[in-house]
């Protein structure tokens, strides 16, 4: 455990940026790269479309790329990935089975997410480079073996109320501490070797479950790393967790694919989607830049919440009095999971002593 931390100006790598994070870089943008990258996969996607005569097919699932337009810009600026909208639209909306939309959540984030990912790291924004190395590494053990041996245990209520609780949680605790969170300015640095493997440490264990069970959730749990432990600006944590998410998403349907395979649907939904995805991400990305975090933030945690009382709505039948207190007390221990991280961060650098929990710069 490091001895403590005191607040620096965001990373870049393992160098420290002289420049406020608030204030853009000098360093030369790539943006050629990002472009590169939209006409090569725009290319595969018109072959897959119209090479391969499945136009019909992706014409037939366009509900689900309007409702990905939302989706993939809410990808682009959150910590929450594309799932976050799929998921919910295809199992709750279009009633179909929980397994296709978190099959489906990992084949849009591949695209949309990646996309993004391109984006950021052409315009080489900062990023917590120790922590994301780590959970890349976590990941690429931890979600396989989440998708192996923990998903297919799971029964597809349990899959819905776990997508369900996760994102109330985040939901409410951005309702409550939304000032606190955009407030944060740069970064507090503990010890690279530290950073490395704590996001080593939430890599494997989100990977391995929230992330192989729903096909989303890691790159929330390394931003809520971020931002209530270290302290994290959110221009910092937030194209963290994109990467991070990007990454897993990969994997995530590489693994499928060769192994378990894909939910029945998923390829015609992503035919739809992915187009849309590969702007829409980018596109939030930047306009986050504009119009600011703070109220994207909310809104999408307006959905959490809403989402968390759609399920338990829909599913009341099946889950009983008895599963609908344990939800909202799953959602409870959730919270006090991130205030618990929250007293840590503020131990770790020295608030607790002065009483000031809440540093906001």
């Amino acid at each position: 455990m490091p001895e403590g931390g005191k607040p620096i100006a965001p990373r870049l790598g393992s160098r420290i940026a002289s420049a406020p994070v608030s204030i853009q870089s000098p360093r030369r943008q790539h943006l050629w790269i990002w472009f590169l990258w939209l006409a090569g996969f725009y290319s595969v996607w018109a072959w897959l479309v119209f090479g391969q005569g499945r136009w019909a097919d992706a014409k037939a699932h366009w509900p689900i790329a309007l409702a990905m337009a939302m989706g993939s810009y809410v990808a682009g600026s959150t910590p929450m990935g594309g799932g976050t909208v799929g998921f919910p639209i295809l199992v709750l909306l279009f009633g179909l089975p929980a397994t296709l939309g978190r099959d489906f959540s990992f084949a849009v984030q591949s695209i949309g997410m990646t996309s993004a990912s391109i984006f950021i790291l052409s315009r080489r924004q900062p990023l917590a480079w120790a922590m994301l190395k780590g959970a890349m590494l976590g990941a690429l053990v931890g979600t396989p073996l989440g998708i192996w041996f923990i998903a297919p245990w799971i029964p597809e209520l349990w899959i819905k109320v776990v997508f369900a609780v996760v994102w109330a949680s985040f939901g409410v605790l951005h309702l409550y501490r939304i000032n606190e969170i955009a407030g944060h300015v740069g970064m507090t640095e503990f010890n690279e070797r530290w950073d490395f493997r704590l996001g080593l440490t939430l890599g494997i264990l989100s990977g391995s479950t929230v992330a192989a069970v729903t096909g989303v959730g890691i790159d929330m749990v390394l931003y809520a790393a971020l931002v209530l432990l270290c302290r994290a600006d959110l221009k910092i944590a937030i194209p963290t967790s994109v990467v991070i998410m990007a990454f897993t998403s990969i994997l995530g349907i590489v693994v499928k694919n060769l192994t378990t395979g894909l939910q029945p649907g998923v390829y015609e939904n992503w035919l739809a989607a992915a187009p849309v995805v590969c702007l829409g991400a980018p596109l939030g990305a930047f306009m986050v830049g504009l119009i600011g975090r703070k109220p994207t933030l909310l809104f999408v945690a307006v959905l959490c919440v809403g989402q968390f009382v759609w399920t338990c709505y829909a599913e009341r039948s099946a889950m009983g009095i008895g599963g609908l207190i344990g939800a909202l007390a799953a959602v409870g221990a959730c919270l006090l999971g991130f205030e618990k991280l929250r007293a840590w961060g503020a131990v770790l650098v020295g608030e607790a002593k002065s009483g000031k929990l809440g540093r906001s710069g």
